[in-house]
């Protein structure tokens, strides 16, 4: 009989397997169509293929991968028709995730969203696109944190694994950019005032403003899956 030890190991085991494999996609080092290297990981988290692949049917439940025949593990391609129903959903929890962080996230927690957004500012100023997107995926990650509320969290994190970074390239010409930051600029200050209304209604546009951006790069064939996830 398995001791509460054990499981609890297991368990632990499984969960960060689950988080590593999310990671790998939303940092893209795992991209659309890449299998997933199940040998080395096993090596690498010094474990058999049973907890791995336990951890891989996780994800291909949230759609971030998918199981083949003969081909294993592959990730998953974010569709035109995916992005127009996981938007709505997400432009949804950043409204009401707003709405907690202005009553729950304490002085420093806002603080510390200030200090990403200046430092994003200056990485916008200087044009290194890596790091701004990163930081861009982070603030609006930490401000879902704020909200304190965990199925809201958990839910956020599936959609977002699902639509990948295909989200913060949206912004990638000048003047989107520029937009960015001035919408990034008002969140955070009304977040700052502990305006609830304001801060929901400005994340859901902002959300939909992004959705709108790539449902015409992939109508108008400017862009594939394929491109906007490598670049």
């Amino acid at each position: 009989m398995e001791t509460t030890s054990q499981r609890i190991v297991r368990n632990s085991l499984h969960d960060t397997l689950v988080a590593y494999l999310r990671e790998m996609v939303l940092n893209g080092e795992l991209r659309p169509g890449d299998k997933v290297p199940e040998q080395a990981l096993c090596e690498r988290f010094d474990v058999s293929r049973t907890p791995l692949r336990e951890a891989l049917k996780v994800l291909a439940a949230e759609g971030v991968l998918r199981l083949q025949m003969n081909r294993g593990a592959v990730v998953a391609e974010t569709t035109r028709e995916e992005i127009e129903e996981i938007f709505p959903i997400m432009a949804a929890l950043e409204g009401v995730a707003g709405t907690m962080a202005c009553v729950r996230a304490t002085d420093a927690q806002v603080a510390e969203l200030r200090r990403l957004h200046e430092e994003m500012r200056r990485h916008y100023e200087a044009g290194s696109e890596k790091q701004y997107l990163l930081l861009n995926r982070r603030i609006h990650e930490d401000l879902v944190a704020m909200s304190g509320n965990a199925t809201l969290i958990g839910m956020y994190k599936q959609m977002l694994t699902r639509i990948r970074c295909i989200r913060f390239v949206a912004n990638k010409a000048p003047e989107q950019w520029q937009a960015a930051m001035a919408e990034h600029e008002t969140m955070i200050t009304a977040l700052e005032r502990r305006d609830a209304p304001r801060l929901a209604q400005l994340l859901q546009e902002h959300v939909n403003g992004t959705a709108s951006r790539i449902a015409h790069a992939f109508a108008s064939g400017f862009v594939r899956q394929t491109e906007v996830e490598a670049s």
